[in-house]
C-alpha cells in the first residue's frame, strides 16, 4: 500500500453529538457494521471526549470504510469487505460510514475522496488510505499491520 496518511488527533475538529444505536455482538460477527456518528464515538474513537489524543474504544483491530452509495469503486469494495469480515470473524471488525449520511463525521476526518479506509490496530496509531485496494492487498494489511501476523 502506498500513500498512507497517518491520523493525528491534533488535526481533529470537535463537533456536536448525535444519538444512535449500537450493534450487538451477533450483528458484528455477521459482516460489516454500519455506523452513525454516535456509534462511531462509542465503538471507535470518542474525539469529543479525547480531542488531543487517539484513544481506540474497541478491543479488536478494525477497518472503517468511508464510502458513498453513488461511488462505483465503493460498490466494488463493499462485497470484498463483507467477505473479509466473514473470513476474519471475531478477530477483526469492519465498519462502514456513509459519507452522505454522516457528513459531520466524514468532515471531522477530512475525507475528501471515497472510498477512504481507516486502519485501526488494537494498540497503536491508526492510518488512513484513500482508494480501493484489492482483496490481496487488504489481507496483507490486515495480517501484517492489524493482526501482526507474519
Amino acid at each position: 500500500m502506498t500513500g498512507a496518511i497517518f491520523l493525528s488527533a491534533s488535526s481533529i475538529t470537535v463537533f456536536g453529538q448525535e444519538n444512535g444505536t449500537v450493534k450487538n455482538d451477533k450483528e458484528m460477527e455477521t459482516g460489516t457494521v454500519h455506523l452513525t456518528k454516535a456509534e462511531f464515538l462509542k465503538n471507535v474513537y470518542d474525539y469529543e471526549a479525547n480531542p488531543e489524543a487517539w484513544k481506540y474504544e474497541g478491543t479488536k483491530p478494525a477497518i472503517v470504510d468511508f464510502y458513498a452509495t453513488w461511488c462505483a469503486p465503493c460498490r466494488a469494495l463493499g462485497p470484498v469487505l463483507e467477505e473479509l469480515a466473514r473470513e476474519y470473524g471475531d478477530r477483526l471488525v469492519i465498519y462502514k460510514v456513509d459519507v452522505d449520511k454522516e457528513r459531520e463525521l466524514s468532515g471531522t476526518f477530512g475525507i475528501r475522496s471515497v472510498p477512504t479506509l481507516l486502519f485501526i490496530p488494537a494498540d497503536g496509531e491508526p492510518s488512513m488510505s484513500p482508494g480501493a485496494p484489492s482483496k490481496a492487498q487488504l489481507k496483507k494489511i490486515i495480517d501484517e499491520h492489524l493482526l501482526k501476523q507474519d
